[in-house]
C-alpha cells in the first residue's frame, strides 16, 4: 500500500520535509516513489509548496495521506483555493 508522508532532509537543527509517496512499511528516509512537494517548517511563516494535481493523482490510486500530510493539506491548500476570494472585495 502506498503512503504520503514527510521525509526529513537538511542539517541538524535546521529541518525541511519533502513530501513524498512512498510504500507505507519501507523506512521514514527510505527509498520514495515520487516527490509531490516540500515543507519548511522554520521560515516564518512556514512554506509549503505541494504539487495538487500529483497528489490528487496519487489518492486516486488509493494512497494513504499521513496525519501530518492530511493537516497541511487542509491549512495551506484550502488557503490556495479561497486566496481568489479576499480579491474580489477590492473589485467591488
Amino acid at each position: 500500500m502506498l503512503s504520503i508522508r514527510l521525509r526529513r532532509m537538511g542539517s541538524t537543527k535546521k529541518p525541511y520535509f519533502r513530501v513524498v509517496v512512498t510504500e507505507a512499511r519501507s523506512a521514514r528516509d527510505c527509498s520514495f516513489v515520487e516527490n509531490v512537494g516540500t515543507y519548511h517548517p522554520r521560515a516564518k511563516p512556514a512554506q509549503v509548496n505541494i504539487n495538487k494535481a500529483r497528489i490528487q493523482h496519487w489518492l486516486k490510486l488509493g494512497a494513504k495521506p499521513s496525519d501530518s500530510v492530511r493537516t497541511l493539506m487542509a491549512k495551506h491548500l484550502s488557503r490556495d483555493l479561497s486566496a481568489p476570494a479576499t480579491g474580489t472585495p477590492a473589485a467591488q
